[in-house]
């Protein structure tokens, strides 16, 4: 088997971490903006916590990323002009990129890797912890088609669904808009919720009419009893929301289209991030729309 670094192990890397170990794979090296968040996993699963980008290449065939955001991928590809990076020395390696960041760093990170003789993929994640964890995630996929192929039984350890869409940046363009649809739907459940226990209705009783009728959806499923009952423990943040419907926008705007609902969705998110609840799950929006909420959360 190949031996499969990880660069970013925070609520995502860790768990697919844990998963391919189980699995038998080799774990080379981990390395986090946080020390000590490598140190734990490398603990758990018998790898290597480095303190370099570089050293982490060297450790591993495959390299796994799930970081943060644009600057966060330019930075530890060395896009920037940094010392420390990830093509280091990288020829032969192949780098599969989880995060949500937006096409045009897929393809910077894509032809900076060709240029050191490496490969590079997307495998962009629409699902969350559990699912890193189960190896059950769905990844849409976005590269060169015989990396994929290449590589194809490790993502299919890790995932129930994949999905290979095209060239680089593809991949980034399907999960902005899965994300921008799913925050649209998420800020709207809130807005439905939390007009309907203003009107003193049984919300219990209104989620299960939604889940019959028109109003039904995905995220009624996943977060609908938890803005009722105020548990906004973090899956995927109101943060990352934000971040998230920010790409599509500017993919919308290099089109020249507006599009109102998803500006509207963003601009709630944005302030939830300005009042300190960027780190609550997405499902925290619903601390905007419930009546009091503001002035009475715990």
């Amino acid at each position: 088997m190949q031996t499969i670094s990880f660069v970013g192990v925070g609520r995502m890397g860790r768990n697919m971490a844990h998963r391919l170990h189980e699995l038998g794979y080799p774990i080379g090296g981990i390395y986090d903006v946080r020390p000590e968040a490598a140190q734990e996993l490398a603990a758990e699963i018998g790898a290597t916590a480095t303190d370099s980008l570089a050293e982490t290449t060297r450790l591993g065939d495959i390299i796994i990323t799930v970081v943060t955001d644009d600057a966060a991928m330019r930075l530890i590809f060395g896009l920037s002009g940094e010392a420390d990076h990830l093509l280091k020395r990288a020829e032969g390696k192949t780098f599969i990129n989880c995060a949500t960041v937006s096409p045009a760093v897929h393809q910077e990170v894509e032809k900076a890797a060709t240029a050191v003789g490496a490969y590079a993929l997307e495998a962009c994640m629409a699902s969350s912890i559990t699912q890193a964890r189960q190896g059950t995630l769905y990844l849409i996929v976005g590269g060169q088609k015989d990396v994929f192929l290449t590589i194809e039984p490790i993502l299919q350890k890790l995932s129930s669904s994949l999905r290979f869409v095209g060239k680089a940046g593809e991949a980034a363009k399907v999960k902005a808009l899965v994300n921008m649809v799913m925050n649209i739907n998420t800020a709207g459940l809130a807005e439905g919720l939390g007009l309907g226990e203003a009107l003193g209705l049984d919300l219990t009783m209104l989620r299960e009419v939604f889940s019959q009728t028109g109003a039904n959806s995905r995220v009624l499923e996943t977060d609908g009893e938890d803005m009722q009952n105020r548990e906004h423990s973090c899956y995927f943040s109101a943060a990352h929301a934000a971040k998230d419907s920010g790409i599509a926008l500017e993919l919308a705007g290099d089109l020249g289209l507006t599009l109102p609902l998803a500006e509207a969705t963003k601009a709630q998110y944005d302030r939830m991030v300005s009042l300190n609840l960027g780190e609550l799950d997405k499902s925290g929006v619903a601390e905007l729309t419930f009546r009091g909420r503001l002035n009475s959360k715990s």
